[in-house]
């Protein structure tokens, strides 16, 4: 059975940090292309950034690059986003997604919310 739970999610202040988790089971995670995702109230889902299966390449979206850093550790099956300098416009969930080929596998998602 396939598994994605996210953790680490929660309110914080502008400014501050979050480092979100996700625990992959039941499919080769050290073979999959793996992203994060987010999804603000009433709007689309965006990528934040992705990571190649063995995390040689990562790549982020402009509204995020040089705050938030994706990471994975292969032995451990999880996936990681440091997320530095949070912005109001930060708040949204956020999902963990694994790709390869056509297949692609959905956390349940974790709350983020940047607020004072």
């Amino acid at each position: 059975q396939v598994q994605l739970e996210e953790s680490g999610g929660g309110l914080v202040q502008p400014g501050g940090s979050l480092r979100l988790s996700c625990a992959a089971s039941g499919f080769p995670f050290s073979t999959y292309r793996m992203s994060w995702v987010r999804q603000a109230p009433g709007k689309e889902r965006e990528t934040v950034a992705g990571i190649s299966s063995a995390g040689s390449r990562t790549n982020y979206a402009p509204f995020v690059k040089g705050r938030f850093t994706i990471s994975r550790d292969n032995a451990k099956n999880t996936l990681y986003l440091q997320m530095n300098s949070l912005k109001p416009e930060d708040t949204a969930v956020y999902y963990c997604k694994g790709s390869y080929a056509s297949t692609d596998y959905w956390g349940q998602g974790t709350q983020v919310t940047v607020s004072s």
